[in-house]
């Protein structure tokens, strides 16, 4: 079986009828990334040895005929803002350059107890920062469709693992759109949970009110496998929530599908969309209309204000959760080089020059610790969150997120005709080539105007393919987007099953 045929439920099913073990898998996935990443640069760091110990582990328990997880053995890559102990956790910044995780995310907890398998840490935009993965502070991401264009941001190193088969599935972190549009435009499926329905604790904090981690994967049934086993309270995060979702994640009812209707907003349609992405929503909803599926034109009217919405809460939550980054905890860049003679003078000149010597130390690490984009996001936050200004942006724009949810609440209420699942583009277009729009910021935010109301409000969406794609061909990947109600995972991952059955 080649990688590229591989699945979670494949690659279980595989492992039980003895077609293969662990090792052999995991050490071909290694020979593939070898081979590969040098031109895409999807991978910041890889955890061979420990792969192997915990390939040869799964391979042992199987030989002794003991009852293993699905995701078992599963080769996994991780996006390298969550913590993996004594792994390296950079956020692909140079302030975090050397620095160790001392623990395992909550998420990583779950996958390890399943017995997953992670093959390393995955290229991003710093701290999340991005929509093209080209903030990186070490190299940038290309789009295994083509070499000359982006992934897509943040977690455009893990959507191109997935993509270019050098994981089998991958997790990444959403605060805008940064698991769906990476996934539009590598050709795969990423899932943003319901915010609070997977654990944030052991994720590097960008904006903790939009944060949330999920799955990129081939396939949606094996995006409902991820999330069954991350989903979850958890003691570590207040923000988490517990939900019974009752075995409709992985066990979809096609009966039940039929019967949900699909909103279609009529502002989502109206973003100058280019012509790969109106072909592709017009061959997603035939599709969709063949499985029994009834559409209702909505309107989601606050829609147009979500952008600038989100880019002064998102800053201004930038803003505090960065400062911890100072220079002095996690890692250092050159500290040691700052130093103060403080020999024969007086206590008060010593304290002075303690202070300055202190000064100076934030200023350098954090200057030269933090790329462009990050400063640029931190000097927006610490504006709108400034005396004078908290008023007039912050407090307003909170008031705005408040209008979003309200549109969607009122698009989901079935007392008044509302719709179950809403279907949307994923992003305006669909990948653009590197360096296209790294000189104009407000071009490059334009990325995820299509995905960041679903932040704001908190609801689970889903970037599934219109179709498969072949790498290698000159076709660019497309993918839909579907908006569900809050916990209801299974409605949008259900439809997204039964989707990747109806043949081309």
């Amino acid at each position: 079986m080649h990688l590229h045929d591989l699945t979670i439920k494949k690659f279980h099913e595989g492992l039980l009828n003895k077609e293969f073990s662990v090792l052999e898998i995991v050490q071909s996935f290694f020979k593939c990334i070898k081979d590969k990443d040098e031109e895409i640069g999807a991978y910041l760091t890889l955890n061979e040895e420990e792969a192997i110990k915990a390939a040869e582990k799964v391979d042992l328990a199987i030989a002794k005929n003991e009852e293993i997880d699905i995701l078992a053995g599963v080769p996994l890559a991780i996006k390298d803002n969550i913590l993996i102990e004594n792994l390296p956790a950079t956020a692909a910044s140079k302030i975090l350059k050397n620095y160790i995780a001392s623990y395992d995310a909550t998420v990583i907890k779950k996958l390890k107890k399943a017995g997953s398998v992670f093959l390393g840490k995955t290229n991003l935009d710093e701290f999340a920062m991005g929509s093209s993965n080209e903030n990186s502070a070490f190299k940038i991401v290309h789009n295994p469709y083509d070499l000359k264009r982006v992934p897509g941001g943040s977690s455009g190193g893990s959507a191109a693992a997935v993509a270019s088969h050098m994981a089998i599935a991958a997790l990444g972190s959403d605060t805008g759109g940064s698991i769906r549009q990476p996934a539009h435009f590598c050709g795969v499926v990423g899932l943003k949970p319901t915010y609070g329905a997977v654990s944030r604790f052991g994720l590097m904090a960008m904006a903790s009110s939009l944060d949330q981690i999920g799955p990129i994967t081939k396939t949606a049934e094996d995006a409902a496998l991820l999330f069954n086993q991350i989903k979850g309270i958890d003691p570590f995060d207040a923000t988490s929530a517990k939900f019974d979702y009752a075995g409709d994640l992985l066990n979809p009812d096609l009966a039940k599908i039929k019967k949900l209707k699909i909103g279609l907003p009529k502002e989502y349609f109206e973003k100058g969309l280019d012509k790969n992405v109106s072909q592709g929503m017009e061959e997603a909803i035939k599709r969709l209309k063949t499985l029994g599926l009834k559409f209702k034109n909505i309107s989601l009217p606050h829609t147009s204000y979500a952008l600038s919405c989100y880019y002064i809460i998102m800053p201004a939550e930038v803003s505090t959760n960065l400062a911890r980054f100072e220079g002095i905890r996690y890692s250092r860049i050159n500290a040691d080089r700052i130093r103060t003679n403080a020999d024969n003078i007086s206590v008060n000149q010593r304290s002075y020059q303690r202070k300055s010597a202190l000064s100076e130390i934030y200023f350098r690490q954090r200057g030269q610790g933090f790329g462009q984009e990050a400063k640029r996001r931190i000097i927006l936050g610490t504006f709108v969150l400034s005396a004078g200004y908290y008023d007039a942006y912050y407090s307003q724009a909170q008031k705005v997120r408040r209008l979003v949810k309200e549109d969607f609440d009122r698009a989901f209420d079935s007392s008044a005709g509302g719709v179950d699942v809403i279907l949307t583009p994923v992003a305006p277009t669909s990948a653009f080539k590197i360096n296209e729009k790294t000189s104009d910021p407000l071009a490059m935010y334009l990325s995820d105007i299509l995905t960041i109301p679903v932040n704001l409000a908190g609801l689970p969406a889903i970037s599934l393919p219109v179709k498969k794609y072949c790498l290698g061909g000159k076709e660019l990947p497309v993918g839909f987007q579907l908006i569900g109600k809050h916990f209801q995972e299974a409605d949008i991952l259900g439809i997204g099953q039964y989707y990747e059955r109806i043949e081309d």
